[in-house]
């Protein structure tokens, strides 16, 4: 094993089209996904002013905002956005399957955020990414790591498409028992949220009333979020147990089967407050819905972003710079109210359905795991 630079394994290729652009796939780079090292979309319009060619098995990295981790294996010829560093091996020194692992690094990833220039859009050229330093086995080493990885790699698409499947299976179920038709043509009867729920915010807090420890989380939007995406929870700010116990139940307090709603950023994100949860919530931004009459809350919570709500919710935010979803705005939303055996079963198919879901995602983290441990160990 050798340290190297990458420039010593690779070089920048290039190469300009200067015929007929037609016949070649076209990649810009949001068809780049960060974290995916496989290309899975690009474009097959020729009107374009890109004029940069790649080739089958180049790496295309996304020189522009690097900290987005953008780096693929190209599948065939093609054009690329000027914002794309096309990579490519020298084969006399590095097995060119391995070299999209290189890329794939959060190492070099970090060293090329370190080596950005620009405030707005920060670009890393490859006079500088050139000079990355890492460790390279010998050639049949470098045989055995690329079989492991792209069998991960594979494994770990495999997992991806099936997690995607579930939600697709889950949604197409909604849409069959409950359509997405618009409000005016759905079949099932109309309440408005305020005649189901009593939606309120909290009291205002001052910012000099958050603190930066304790045991009472207060949640804004980006914490909102993280609860709805079933994330470990990483605020920032708390409020004291005395503030806390000061505020009455319409000013604040949480409880059990309340659920919470992000009102501005993200908007429609939901969370379903759990026996013993104790949150204090910014006002405006975080809206309570407390229910007045009986409804499954996972129902609800899940239909939030169906279209049928949906297209209401948006319909109120107006064309503010930033958008908000008012306490009296959401309470004109009409929610359709199909009977309570139904809204219960559904319930169950999305616990079951998560449950699968929970454990296939914990599959693919624990192969994540050992595939950045592997890079780590072997090729940083």
């Amino acid at each position: 094993m050798s340290r190297v630079a990458l420039g010593d394994v690779a070089v920048e290729h290039k190469e300009f089209c200067k015929g007929n652009k037609s016949e070649y796939p076209v990649v810009g780079l949001e068809h780049l996904i960060p974290g995916e090292i496989t290309l899975s979309a690009w474009d097959n319009n020729s009107n374009n002013s890109f004029t940069k060619m790649f080739r089958k098995g180049n790496v295309l990295f996304g020189r522009r905002r690097a900290y987005l981790k953008k780096a693929v294996v190209a599948p065939f010829d093609g054009i690329c956005s000027g914002d794309i560093t096309v990579i490519e091996a020298k084969p006399e020194r590095i097995l060119p399957e391995l070299l999209p692992f290189i890329i794939h690094n959060d190492a070099l990833f970090d060293y090329a955020v370190g080596r950005s220039a620009g405030s707005l859009s920060p670009r890393v050229k490859w006079e500088h990414l050139k000079d990355y330093e890492f460790e390279l086995p010998d050639m049949e080493k470098q045989k055995e790591l690329a079989e492991v990885l792209w069998a991960i790699d594979d494994a770990m698409e495999a997992y991806k498409k099936l997690i995607s499947a579930t939600d697709e299976l889950l949604k197409s179920q909604f849409v069959e028992v409950f359509g997405e038709e618009k409000v005016s043509k759905c079949k099932w009867p109309l309440s408005r949220m305020e005649d189901v729920f009593e939606i309120t915010s909290s009291k205002r807090i001052l910012k000099s009333e958050w603190r930066t420890e304790g045991q009472i989380p207060f949640l804004r939007v980006r914490d909102m979020v993280q609860l709805a995406n079933r994330e470990p929870l990483t605020n920032e700010f708390f409020v004291t147990e005395d503030f806390y116990e000061r505020q009455t139940d319409a000013d604040g307090k949480t409880k059990p089967g309340d659920i919470m709603v992000s009102a501005t950023s993200t908007i429609g994100k939901t969370y379903i407050i759990k026996p013993g949860e104790r949150f204090y919530f910014k006002d405006a931004d975080v809206l309570r819905f407390r229910k007045k009459k009986e409804i499954n809350s996972i129902f609800f919570t899940y239909g939030m972003n169906m279209p049928t709500v949906r297209e209401q919710i948006d319909a109120g935010l107006g064309a503010t710079t930033v958008s908000h979803l008012l306490i009296s705005k959401a309470c004109l939303i009409q929610q359709p109210m199909p009977p309570m055996e139904l809204q219960e079963w559904f319930a169950t198919l999305y616990e079951q359905t998560n449950k699968s879901k929970f454990e296939l995602e914990q599959t693919l983290f624990e192969l994540t795991a050992t595939y950045k441990r592997i890079l780590s160990e072997n090729l940083s």
